[in-house]
């Protein structure tokens, strides 16, 4: 799967990378305001890399064709779990990184991040990298596959800080979802950085607040 891209970068010259995949239905353009609203002179040169999920169709919404990194088969979202569609798509995700790379920048240097389906491809991507990354920022969402973590995960990764902000008010990826998570990824001995914020399934300026001073200190 090729993926389609976008791109910002805040300097002439960067040195890190920030891979941020959109949520169920929206498209790269979704997450490319936020390159103005964050100052993150301080880390030096940032790109920023919006990638298209690819169109399928989507269950969950009587089978209409949508930009979608996995099928959604049930509201749940973990009972049933479309596993081949986010193998794909991880590998399609693994390729940017693999550009970035290619690019100059070091796995160490990059950030994978997505909100709600975007945010679930970051968690199940960035914790199966052979190398070390930068950080995992996970909006609005959950790590899928949850069960297959602690005999797929990589060691290159255990050490790599994790974001997760979540709306208290979400009624899309409800907050038990969210916790369930965190707290999986915690007794594996992840170190997770939670926030939560009184907002429904969005970001909030304190949300970009936080994430902008967890991206200063993790590319430091």
């Amino acid at each position: 799967m090729h993926l389609t891209t976008l791109e910002a970068q805040t300097a002439d010259t960067v040195t890190a990378s920030v891979i941020l995949m959109h949520g169920l239905g929206a498209d790269g353009n979704d997450f490319m305001p936020i390159v103005q609203q964050l100052d993150l002179r301080a880390a030096g040169g940032v790109r920023f890399v919006f990638p298209n999920a690819p169109v399928m169709p989507v269950t969950i919404n009587g089978g209409y064709r949508m930009p979608a990194w996995y099928d959604i088969l049930g509201a749940d979202l973990v009972r049933r779990e479309d596993e081949a569609g986010l193998r794909r798509s991880r590998e399609a995700i693994e390729s940017l990184i693999a550009q970035e790379k290619a690019r100059g920048i070091a796995a160490q240097r990059i950030v994978l991040a997505g909100f709600s389906q975007g945010c679930a491809m970051a968690l199940f991507t960035g914790l199966r990298h052979a190398e070390r990354l930068g950080g995992i920022i996970a909006m609005s969402g959950y790590l899928p596959l949850a069960l297959t973590t602690a005999a797929e995960r990589h060691l290159a990764n255990a050490a790599t800080p994790i974001f997760m902000g979540h709306g208290s008010r979400d009624p899309v990826v409800v907050m038990a979802r969210a916790t369930a998570s965190r707290d999986l990824l915690q007794g594996l001995g992840y170190a997770v950085d939670w926030h939560d914020y009184p907002m429904e399934h969005s970001v909030c300026p304190q949300e970009l607040t936080d994430i902008n001073r967890w991206l200063l200190r993790v590319l430091a």
